[in-house]
């Protein structure tokens, strides 16, 4: 029998969760798991072809994730899957048969050790209602893990020898009592921990503390990655956001002005239901006005269930053209900025495709051979294929 074989998609809470369950399975179970995502229309097809390629091996096929979960009645009807686990259940034993080892607290540490980074979730789940969201109905209501078992596990990882930390969640700055003071607590009981990085921030909700530690912790990784969504102010009052541009902006400007090196990303819809030419232009505004860098630019698909998939849709091949326009704009900020590194020595981390990730996220071809999880300190020279080229001391 092989090893089990965990094919994820979607956000790093999933990548989270799926070494867990790699870490439940018995060595000896010969099983596919899918972990599927139903951000948007297209990640729920792509789950779906996840399913039907994994169902061509012969190995019994369980789905789980947020898709199988909003739907998982498309899912038990599909020939390919055998089982169908929800997110409820995810990370419980019991969901994975008689061989599975326990349940999920604190097993990634154990896989850890062959990373080059650990996911660690310490938050699941959403209370608020954007409009064109589903994944409240895949997730539940904002949870959020005991500090203790948090710093227990990241303490487990680094002394296996991981060099850096991600936090994930589903909302990550709704973890409660504080994330600032979660992260301040990790920094401080785990003192071998070279880098801690965090995933999307709401920026509404980014703490005084919070902000201190990104600013002016060196451990704490300059990439702030923001929960933007559009640029435009009545765009995102449709959409149920919290924030408005302007706020997005002046959060930007001071967390430049206080660590400069920071580098930002950013999720934006293009061509969410009701946008016009000039709602679109303030998105490419926001891209330049932000210094987005690191860009997830989704084309807007209409979630059923959700409010905004019955507010008055754009046409699907002018929302393919603003996705387009907003990427171009992203790229062309992110080829200035890797320019303007020429020249500057980055800590790297290994990663175990050959490339590396420098504090800011700016990605490094790595000298062959290199040791996933190593770090090494690299002068880039140039700039190739979108990754910065560079020379070791």
């Amino acid at each position: 029998m092989s090893a089990p074989a965990v094919i994820t998609l979607g956000c790093r809470l999933n990548m989270a969760e799926s070494a867990r369950i790699e870490a439940m399975l018995a060595r000896e179970s010969d099983v596919v798991v899918v972990n599927t995502c139903a951000v948007t229309a297209a990640a729920v097809r792509e789950s779906r072809k996840a399913v039907r390629r994994a169902g061509r091996g012969g190995a019994p096929v369980w789905v789980t994730g947020c898709a199988a979960t909003i739907d998982s009645a498309q899912f038990h009807a599909m020939p390919e899957v055998a089982r169908v686990v929800p997110n409820s259940a995810k990370l419980l034993g019991a969901s994975w048969g008689g061989n599975a080892r326990g349940d999920a607290a604190g097993g990634a540490a154990a896989l850890s050790a062959s990373h080059s980074r650990a996911f660690i979730p310490v938050q699941n789940g959403c209370d608020h209602s954007c409009t064109f969201c589903i994944i409240p109905q895949g997730r539940g209501v904002s949870t959020s893990r005991p500090a203790a078992e948090v710093i227990a596990e990241i303490a487990a990882v680094a002394d296996a020898g991981v060099a850096e930390v991600v936090l994930t969640g589903v909302d990550l700055t709704s973890y409660r009592p504080s994330l600032g003071a979660l992260v301040r607590a990790i920094l401080d009981a785990c003192p071998d921990l070279a880098r801690l990085r965090l995933s999307s921030l709401d920026g509404v909700e980014i703490d005084p503390l919070l902000l201190d530690l990104i600013t002016g912790e060196p451990r704490v990784m300059p990439h702030v990655h923001l929960s933007l969504q559009s640029g435009d102010a009545m765009i995102l009052k449709r959409m149920k956001r919290r924030h408005t541009p302007g706020q997005a902006r002046e959060l930007v400007g001071r967390l430049k002005a206080a660590r400069p090196e920071i580098a930002v990303g950013a999720d934006l819809i293009a061509g969410f239901p009701t946008e016009d030419a000039a709602m679109h232009s303030e998105n490419l505004a926001a891209v330049r006005d932000c210094e987005v860098v690191h860009g997830h630019i989704f084309p807007y698909s209409p979630r059923p269930g959700t409010p905004a998939a019955r507010m008055p849709q754009v046409d699907p091949a002018l929302v393919r053209e603003r996705a387009a326009e907003l990427r171009a704009a992203v790229e062309a900020q992110r080829s200035a900025w890797l320019a303007s590194l020429i020249g500057t020595a980055q800590p790297v981390l290994a990663e175990r495709d050959g490339t590396g990730h420098a504090p800011n996220f700016a990605r490094f071809a790595l000298p062959a051979g290199t040791e996933a999880g190593a770090i090494l300190t690299m002068t880039a020279t140039s700039i190739a294929d979108g990754m910065l080229i560079g020379a070791a001391p």
